[in-house]
């Protein structure tokens, strides 16, 4: 089972190499059966199965500031993508708009379509990207420095729409982020950072996945990034936060925010219900085991968020369909439904429908956005080097203050 005390135990485990040793190794990807090198823990903090907090606090613990350095800089890479697609939530409407426009030409470019079938079959002769791609249907997951080389090799060698690329990672992984999907996959093809892409290289995967791979001749390492499409635009800003003003409401567990019982909420729950979907993009019409570990993944940590939330409120919890939401919201006889802050993505476009319609039926609902991310995604508007400048008074407030989310 997928549950908030299993992330927590392979943190345990991995903490005695997140300091030096991970800021010398975290980058060999040493295939599937190998991983000691990196800690595992996205798909729980994807979820906040356990937060950013208690790992930042966790390996500062073990290590200090210095020795920890680099891992928590990770930590924050995840932070920063969210920060920056929430302060410019039109590229999320740009590679949506761009992706139906991709899937539409499959159908009538015989030839695109199958080129893109080898892709996905591991058909494509190329051993390390065959190697990833069965291993992210098989897992649900990739190392990240594989991540970067399969976008780069899909993009620059295949010649594929990484919009499609892009889809298919936030189908198949189980830390899958819209805002760390999206915006990496437009970094590595150059629209992210204006005329710099990113080049997968026969001799950095050899080295890096200690020879297990050498793809020298099969790689196109010479690309020139892809046409800028001048999306990027400027920032704008986060929306003041919400309060709740009940006393007695209904809690709307997502999978963007699984653990309740860190939210300091002054109100009574008398009713818990978990979103089933949100996250997850429409399957497309292929054998439903490519998507066995995601879901998995997916609907035990909503099970083990549902099962902790009812039992630290003391309510009654159940799972429910997205279109359930707004009769179980109303049924409870809550004026105010409260539910985690969800940045840019499917989520979000979820709860801008149920908000409307809970409107009408007289239930405003609140959403309650961390600290975590208050103070930190206004720093995340521009290059990550403007973030990182921050992150030792980040730690210093949000860490070492004990600050966690509450009613704003």
């Amino acid at each position: 089972m997928t549950t908030r005390a299993q992330g927590l135990a392979r943190l345990h485990e991995f903490l005695p190499r997140a300091g030096l040793l991970y800021a010398r190794d975290r980058n060999t990807d040493g295939g599937p059966t190998d991983r000691a090198n990196i800690s595992g823990l996205s798909p729980f903090l994807r979820r906040r199965l356990i937060t950013e907090e208690e790992v930042v606090q966790a390996a500062l613990a073990r290590h200090g500031r210095i020795s920890a350095n680099k891992f928590i800089e990770e930590i924050f890479w995840r932070t920063y993508w969210k920060g920056f697609l929430e302060a410019r939530p039109h590229l999320w409407t740009r590679y949506q708009e761009d992706l139906g426009a991709q899937r539409r030409a499959l159908e009538s470019d015989g030839v695109l379509a199958a080129r893109l079938q080898r892709a996905l079959d591991g058909a494509t002769g190329i051993a390390c990207f065959d190697a990833w791609i069965r291993e992210l249907h098989e897992l649900g997951w990739l190392h990240n420095h594989a991540r970067m080389w399969f976008a780069s090799i899909w993009i620059f060698t295949l010649r594929l729409p990484w919009q499609l690329g892009a889809a298919h990672f936030l189908e198949h992984l189980t830390d899958a982020d819209p805002a760390s999907n999206t915006l990496s996959w437009r970094w590595v093809a150059g629209l992210q950072t204006k005329g710099k892409n990113y080049l997968a290289r026969a001799e950095n995967i050899r080295l890096y996945t200690a020879g297990r791979f050498d793809p020298r001749g099969q790689l196109d390492e010479r690309a020139a990034p892809l046409p800028d499409d001048g999306a990027v635009g400027n920032a704008i800003a986060l929306p003041p936060r919400e309060r709740l003003t009940e006393r007695r409401v209904a809690l709307l567990l997502t999978e963007e925010d699984l653990h309740a019982e860190s939210w300091r909420l002054e109100s009574e729950v008398i009713a818990i219900a978990g979103l089933a979907e949100g996250s997850r993009p429409a399957r497309p019409p292929v054998a439903a085991d490519r998507f066995a570990a995601a879901d998995r993944f997916a609907t035990e940590a909503m099970a083990d968020g549902l099962e902790r939330a009812g039992a630290h409120f003391g309510a009654p919890a159940e799972l429910l369909a997205t279109e359930e939401i707004l009769a179980w919201a109303v049924s409870t006889g809550a004026r105010e439904l409260v539910t985690a802050y969800a940045a840019v993505g499917p989520i979000a476009d979820a709860l801008a429908s149920l908000r409307i319609g809970l409107r009408a039926r007289g239930v405003r609902l609140v959403e309650l956005r961390r600290d975590w991310d208050e103070q930190s995604w206004p720093h995340a508007t521009k290059s990550f080097s403007k973030l990182r400048e921050q992150i030792p008074g980040l730690v210093e407030s949000l860490v070492l203050g004990g600050l966690e989310l509450d009613r704003g």
